[in-house]
């Protein structure tokens, strides 16, 4: 596989990753937070795995999500 095509192919499936986890993420807030169980004081941890068992990747990243950001 040329370089070329490797980048745009990896560049399509993060653009998807990145639209569908936005999407997913923003819902999940919303829903919690019209429960009442979310509070814009607590910030909210976040994990995404990603994993190739084909190339024996498993990439994590950890980080938070702080509702109390001003814009």
């Amino acid at each position: 596989m040329q370089q070329e095509q490797l980048d745009m192919a990896i560049r399509r499936f993060l653009k998807e990753v990145g639209i569908t986890s936005h999407r997913a993420l923003a819902e999940a807030v919303a829903k919690a937070e019209q429960e009442g169980r979310l509070s814009a004081d607590t910030p909210v941890a976040l994990t995404m795995t990603l994993e190739v068992p084909e190339l024996g990747l498993t990439h994590r990243i950890e980080g938070t999500l702080d509702l109390n950001t001003p814009d």
